[in-house]
C-alpha cells in the first residue's frame, strides 16, 4: 500500500532532524543578549506556538521576563510588545494570516526578532534580525517534521541565549530514536478502543514540556483523525473536564519526567482516578500503572522523548483515521498556510 503525503512527511523526520542539527547557527545570534532587552515575547500559532512552550519555560526558570502568547492573543494585545522586546517568531511558512499582520504592525517597532521558519523568502524571513532556517522541507499535509525541527530549533536558540549550548548528540539521538519507534500493541488497542467506544472523546494530559506534546496532539488528532480531542495541563483536566470521563473517553496521560531525584506524583493519580472512572487510559512513560495500557518513553526531558511522545501521537492519529475509514491527514475543510485573519 502507498504512503499517504502525511505517512511520507512523518518517515522524513530523522532525516529533517539531521538536516538541521548538521547546520550552524545563524551569524548574529551570538550577539543577542537577554539583558539588553526589557522583555521577551515568544509567539507563534497552532503547532509552532506549542513548540516554544519549552522555550519559555527554560527562560523564565532562569528569571528573565518572558511572555509566551500566541499571535492572535498578541494582535488582540499589542501593548504587549514594547520597543525594547525582543521577539521570537515561529511560522513554517512565514506568512501565515496572523504572523504577517503583527510583522506589519506591532513588531515593527521592537528591538530584535528573532525568526523561526522554512523560508528564507517569506515575510518573517525578510523580517526577521536573526534567522534561524528550520530545513525540514516541504511538507504536504499535518505539521510532522516541520514540528519536531521546531522544537529542535527553539532547543538551539534557548541553549545559545541562555550560553549553555546544545549537546552535538541531542538530534542525532532523537533521529535514531525515531527510527528505532515501533507500533506497540498497546497504541493498537488504545485506536480500537476509542472508535468502538460510546460518545468517544479523546483527552491528552501533560505537564513541563509534556504540555507541548499534549497541546499539539490534540491539535493533529483533529486534523489528522477528524475527531474531537483535545489538549490538557495537568490538573486542568480535573477542573471541568472530569465530567467528561468513563467509558467513551480515551485518555492519553503523558507520566512527567523526574526532576532532580523526585518525582511528580499528581498525573499518576489521575490517571488512577481516570481508571477507577471506566476511561480508557494510556499511561505514556513512567511506571506500569495496573488498569491502563502503558508506552515506555525515554529517560529524563530532552529532544529524543519529544520526539518519540510525538510519533506516538502521530501513529495514534493514523490508526483512529484508518479505522474511521478516512485518509489520514488529508484537509477538508482547512489548508496547509492559513492567510485569513
Amino acid at each position: 500500500m502507498a504512503l499517504t503525503p502525511y505517512e511520507s512527511d512523518i518517515a522524513e523526520q530523522p532525516a529533517a532532524l539531521r538536516r538541521f542539527g548538521s547546520a550552524p547557527l545563524p551569524a548574529g545570534l551570538e550577539k543577542v543578549s537577554l539583558t539588553d532587552h526589557g522583555r521577551v515575547v515568544i509567539t507563534a500559532m497552532g503547532s509552532s506556538h506549542y513548540a516554544g512552550l519549552p522555550t519559555w519555560r527554560r527562560l523564565v526558570a532562569e528569571g528573565h521576563p518572558v511572555w509566551w502568547v500566541s499571535a492572535t492573543e498578541l494582535l488582540d494585545t499589542p501593548e504587549l510588545v514594547t520597543p525594547d522586546t525582543l521577539l521570537i517568531a515561529t511560522s513554517q511558512s512565514g506568512r501565515s494570516g496572523e504572523m504577517v499582520a503583527l510583522l506589519e504592525g506591532p513588531a515593527r517597532t521592537v528591538r530584535t526578532v528573532i525568526g523561526i521558519t522554512d523560508s528564507e523568502e517569506s515575510p518573517l524571513g525578510q523580517a526577521a534580525d536573526v534567522l534561524i532556517l528550520l530545513r525540514s522541507g516541504p511538507e504536504a499535509t499535518v505539521s510532522s517534521k516541520s514540528y519536531l525541527n521546531t522544537v529542535a530549533a527553539h532547543q538551539s536558540l534557548t541553549g545559545a541565549l541562555l550560553g549553555t549550548g546544545v549537546s552535538d548528540t541531542d538530534v542525532e539521538d532523537a533521529a535514531r530514536s525515531l527510527e528505532g519507534f515501533e507500533v506497540s500493541d498497546e497504541l493498537c488497542a488504545a485506536a480500537q478502543s476509542f472508535t468502538r467506544g460510546p460518545e468517544p472523546r479523546l483527552a491528552l494530559i501533560g505537564k513541563r514540556d509534556d504540555i507541548a506534546t499534549s497541546l499539539m496532539g490534540a491539535l493533529v488528532l483533529k486534523e489528522a483523525s477528524k475527531i474531537p480531542a483535545e489538549g490538557y495541563i495537568g490538573g486542568e483536566f480535573r477542573h471541568g473536564p472530569m465530567e467528561t470521563a468513563g467509558p467513551g473517553l480515551t485518555a492519553v496521560v503523558f507520566a512527567a519526567p523526574e526532576v532532580a531525584t523526585q518525582a511528580d506524583p499528581s498525573l499518576a493519580a489521575l490517571a488512577d482516578e481516570l481508571i477507577r472512572s471506566g476511561s480508557d487510559v494510556l499511561l505514556v512513560g513512567g511506571e506500569p500503572r495496573a488498569g491502563a495500557r502503558h508506552i515506555p518513553l525515554p529517560h529524563g526531558p530532552g529532544l529524543a522523548r519529544t520526539a518519540v511522545a510525538t510519533r506516538l501521537v502521530q501513529q495514534l492519529s493514523l490508526d483512529i483515521a484508518r479505522a474511521r475509514g478516512i485518509t489520514p491527514g488529508a484537509f477538508r475543510f482547512g489548508q496547509k498556510i492559513t492567510t485569513a485573519l
